[in-house]
């Protein structure tokens, strides 16, 4: 008996699982199809302001790349590495025994 109630239970879940589905996939077909328009005609006409980040400090528009990495090998970046921890404040001046 108790079997039954959930197998009823199951049913009218996925049921209404499956008509929620149905007429959801409907409402959104029927959107995409009609035009969207919810602004006026004036504020489509105004010009959007770009990002700061990619202004200058005058407030023109930067059209170059913001950055720009280049390729570096392994012995480059130990190079650099050391160099900054030679220069931090807690490091000694006598040189170290790294290769």
């Amino acid at each position: 008996m108790v079997q039954l109630l959930y197998i009823l239970a199951f049913t009218v879940l996925t049921t209404l699982v499956i008509s929620n589905l149905i007429r959801n996939l409907l409402m959104f077909g029927r959107e995409a199809q009609r035009p969207y328009s919810r602004t006026s005609p004036r504020a489509s006409q105004r010009r959007k302001a770009p990002h700061p980040e990619l202004m200058d400090d005058h407030g023109n528009v930067i059209d170059e790349p913001l950055l720009v990495m280049r390729s570096m090998t392994v012995d480059d970046a130990r190079e650099q590495l050391d160099a900054l921890y030679d220069q931090s404040p807690g490091s000694d001046d006598a040189p170290s025994g790294r290769s």
